[in-house]
């Protein structure tokens, strides 16, 4: 049996120490052809990808694979903190620099003095907090679960969407629709939406998806046009060719994801140190982005102020 190799934080360790092994010369291969630095590969885990092994693929099928995941983690962060950047840079005059990484990555840049500011669509991990950092949550990315139009399904509770994706649940009539099998609708994997779906749900390489698309825009189209389907989207992109269904009787909006009572939802981060003070730019960028002043900027990205 092949081994499995993952982006697991010994991993990491062991090459820091000056450990070399077929798993850390592999991953240290992928780090380098991605040009970025070792440790951003904490950010994501192969080791079970759609139940195979590092050893299963070509390094080529793996650097694609890695740089898809990278570039979907990062997007809607991309669009916020760069929205903000420009408005903060216009007013001030000072220059705001981001380098688009992935979550563990700007966790770690701050725990090594690298950055002043790290970003994450996370919350933060005891053992992370326990290191010194500190979490601020600037905002919310709501995941609208949405059906067609025509389906006469408005309310589902976590339990039950987690048995339909699961394929546990196959058809409508069994949750109160029609009779008709019901067609499973998500992202591609790496996808940060569908990252966060499947964290919620527990679904985690447990979904049985009939298509798994690459925007959000193609999910949304998918679901108008076929009266059985199912899938999910960014709450901000959905559209009224869609229904947005309840979740335990609670309707998405502005007011619900910030209150915490629509339940699937992710966080968008800013991640500091407790004890190292920030720079006076690096202060005035802070509380620009978390005061008033910022809200419709972050409102007009898609996402939703947590102040």
């Amino acid at each position: 049996m092949a081994e499995k190799i993952g982006t697991t934080e010994s991993t990491i360790r062991q090459y820091e120490l000056g450990i070399r092994n077929p798993k850390t010369q592999r991953l240290k291969e992928i780090a380098d052809a991605l040009e970025v630095p070792f440790t951003n590969l904490l950010e994501f885990d192969i080791e079970n990808y759609k139940g195979k092994t590092l050893a299963d693929f070509t390094t080529e099928e793996i650097l694609e694979e890695m740089k898809e995941r990278m570039e979907n983690d990062i997007e809607w962060r991309n669009k916020v903190i760069g929205a903000l950047g420009e408005a903060f840079q216009s007013d001030s005059g000072i220059t705001v620099t981001y380098n688009a990484t992935g979550s563990g990555a700007g966790i770690q840049a701050v725990l090594e003095g690298r950055c002043d500011i790290g970003l994450a669509s996370r919350d933060l991990k005891d053992e992370e907090k326990a290191k010194g950092l500190e979490g601020t949550v600037l905002a919310y990315d709501g995941i609208a679960i949405i059906v067609n139009p025509e389906n006469p399904v408005n309310d589902l509770d976590l339990e039950t969407i987690a048995k339909i994706y699961t394929g546990e649940i196959k058809n409508w009539k069994e949750i109160g629709g029609n009779d008709a099998e019901i067609v499973l609708i998500g992202r591609e994997a790496g996808s940060g939406t569908r990252d966060g779906f499947e964290s919620i749900t527990d679904t985690e390489d447990k979904c049985a998806y009939r298509q798994e698309l690459t925007s959000t825009g193609d999910v949304i189209t998918t679901v108008a046009s076929n009266p059985n389907a199912i899938g999910y989207a960014s709450l901000a992109s959905v559209k009224d060719t869609v229904k947005a269904l309840k979740i335990d009787g609670v309707t998405a909006s502005e007011e619900t994801i910030k209150n915490g009572t629509y339940v699937v939802q992710r966080p968008f981060v800013l991640v500091t140190k407790t004890d190292v003070t920030l720079s006076e730019s690096a202060q005035s960028f802070f509380n620009f982005i978390t005061s008033e002043a910022a809200h419709e900027i972050i409102i007009e990205a898609g996402v939703v102020p947590a102040n």
